[in-house]
């Protein structure tokens, strides 16, 4: 059995100054690239100014499953694919006593997002490069099924049911346009 195609990405987030009330700062994906050795493991701060950081968080592995190859294909089917990146605040402060916002996970499936975002998770979508976009578009081609479509059954042969929900029944006892003299006891 052949591995599943993956690729390591890195995680760049973004801390913007907001300098309002009600939030000082404002975390957010800024961008996701190919991880590189050099990165190692260990998040690291990138580069920081009166206004903003950009942390770097190293080692993602994107793998792609067959099972998920409609939500790759819903993907590409936006207007602008994307990565998909799950984060969350740090539990505890660090040594600067500032909380860092972590990405948890990274993916290119629709559902994925999806299911983070019902579970009411911090989701950021980034737009894939070229190459990625390629590549997720290789594996769709050859792993992507449309389910069927299913045959509508005809309206004629839906059984009738009364506003309840239960079956019901029509009855061509009486003439149209009214019943006849003498059914209501009138003479």
């Amino acid at each position: 059995m052949s591995p599943r195609p993956r690729i390591s990405v890195a995680v760049v987030m973004r801390r913007e100054l907001l300098n309002n009330r009600w939030q000082p700062w404002r975390w957010s994906p800024a961008e996701v690239v190919p991880h590189e050795e050099p990165f190692g493991s260990a998040p690291r701060l990138l580069h920081q100014d009166e206004a903003e950081q950009r942390w770097l968080f190293p080692a993602f592995d994107v793998e792609l499953f067959r099972d998920d190859a409609e939500g790759y294909y819903l993907n590409l089917s936006a207007p602008q694919p994307c990565w998909f990146v799950h984060w969350r605040m740090d539990d505890e402060p660090g040594p600067d006593g500032e909380q860092l916002a972590r990405p948890v996970d990274v993916s290119l499936s629709y559902h994925d997002a999806g299911r983070w975002l019902d579970a009411q998770e911090n989701v950021d979508q980034l737009p894939v490069s070229a190459a990625v976009r390629q590549w997720l578009q290789a594996f769709v081609e050859a792993h992507y099924q449309p389910e069927p479509r299913r045959r509508r059954r005809p309206q004629s042969f839906r059984s009738l049911t009364d506003r309840f929900g239960n079956p019901a029944s029509v009855s061509t006892g009486k003439s149209r346009g009214g019943g006849a003299q003498g059914e209501c006891g009138h003479g």
